[in-house]
């Protein structure tokens, strides 16, 4: 299916491995030209072929200036924005979470999209075919015991990608959230484990706690967000905009 993508000028942040690079991956396959940014300088040496990248933390506002000179070094303009960058935090209860733990999941996965938002508008003002998608989670959602941080900020994702929705409407900039569920990989094995180790559970009992609350039972992979990302960005998801949608094998609750 042609999804009229080529040309599109896309940065992903946090692209250089995990979803993110599936993310790049599928825009460059596409016909895109895609800019990443990362904080894995390895993971940035080994960037396929076309695709180009930055190292940079997105909740450090100097590290993001670096970043917007360099994706406009590279590719000229911008049309898509993926706010793909985040951490899992801390796993615990909250009166043992570290403030020194709470700030850095904020400052990564909410004040980290704001740091982009605010230097990409401008750019996308200059588009004809304006995006962004900014990653939540089903955590923005539920209530998530032990992931408190995490939760509050994947909601605050949502509430801030609602108002952007709104604020940008009327330059054409459509704005949405992805709510990923369980993604297959590194990143949510390490999650049940910590989840595992503090509740005193097997890995297994864990897992399979996880999916009892899901109508699908399976991970989500990430070409699966990746796919939804590229359909919002093309001409076919113009008028898709202010959305929370979920790839999550219908999940009811987290636990």
């Amino acid at each position: 299916m042609e999804m009229g993508l080529t040309g599109l000028k896309v940065l992903v942040t946090a692209g250089a491995a995990g979803i993110g690079i599936e993310i790049a991956r599928a825009f460059a396959e596409e016909g895109a030209r895609v800019h990443v940014c990362d904080v894995d300088a390895a993971a940035l040496a080994a960037l396929p072929e076309g695709i180009t990248g930055t190292r940079a933390d997105v909740a450090s506002r100097e590290d993001v200036e670096r970043l917007f000179a360099e994706t406009q070094g590279s590719l000229g303009g911008l049309d898509v924005l993926v706010n793909n960058a985040g951490i899992a935090g801390p796993t615990g209860r909250v009166e043992a979470i570290g403030p020194e733990d709470w700030d850095r999941c904020l400052a990564v996965c909410l004040t980290g999209q704001f740091n982009c938002v605010r230097l990409a508008v401008p750019l996308l003002r200059q588009s004809g075919n304006p995006s962004i998608a900014n990653l939540s989670s089903v955590a923005g959602r539920f209530g998530f015991p032990l992931r408190s941080p995490y939760a509050a900020a994947k909601w605050g994702v949502i509430g801030f990608t609602k108002s952007l929705s709104r604020e940008l409407g009327p330059d054409g900039i459509r704005v949405n959230a992805i709510l990923p569920g369980i993604v297959a990989g590194d990143r949510q094995r390490r999650v049940l484990e910590a989840r595992a180790q503090q509740r005193g559970m097997s890995y297994a009992e864990v897992e399979a706690e996880a999916f009892a609350a899901a109508s699908i039972k399976d991970y989500v992979t990430a070409r699966q967000i990746a796919d939804q990302i590229l359909f919002l960005a093309s001409p076919r998801g113009r008028t898709i905009s202010g959305q929370a949608l979920a790839v999550d094998g219908d999940l009811q609750m987290l636990s």
